[in-house]
């Protein structure tokens, strides 16, 4: 699986950026779509996670401002964000993964970086 991020930028405290991440492969529907994010001198953190058929999830800090959703009809995972904080200045990445008869294998796209200025 391969994953490509993109959509990350600069943009002031209270606007919005939407992260697209293009993923290759016949069966996306079956994968459960995350993004995570990693801000300077901080460990890589999960933001939200959505699977076919099933509620998103979120972590408390973007619950309420960001919106993960998918298409997959377009092999696609979107990260809408409203009300951006400078809080959420970090690299964004796109994540999925799959379980195997010898454990997980996560998929890591490359990280798009958003900025977000006070």
């Amino acid at each position: 699986v391969q994953l490509q991020a993109s959509g990350g930028g600069l943009v002031q405290a209270g606007g919005s950026l939407r992260l697209s991440c293009a993923a290759s492969g016949s069966q996306f529907s079956a994968y459960p779509m995350n993004w995570y994010r990693q801000a300077p001198g901080k460990q890589r953190e999960w933001v939200a996670s959505i699977a076919s058929g099933d509620s998103p999830n979120y972590a408390d800090s973007v619950k309420g401002r960001f919106t993960i959703s998918r298409d997959n009809a377009k092999n696609s995972v979107f990260l809408q964000m409203n009300s951006l904080k400078p809080e959420d200045t970090a690299v964004y990445y796109c994540n999925t993964f799959t379980r195997t008869s010898i454990g997980t294998r996560h998929y890591w796209g490359q990280g798009t970086l958003v900025t977000v200025s006070s």
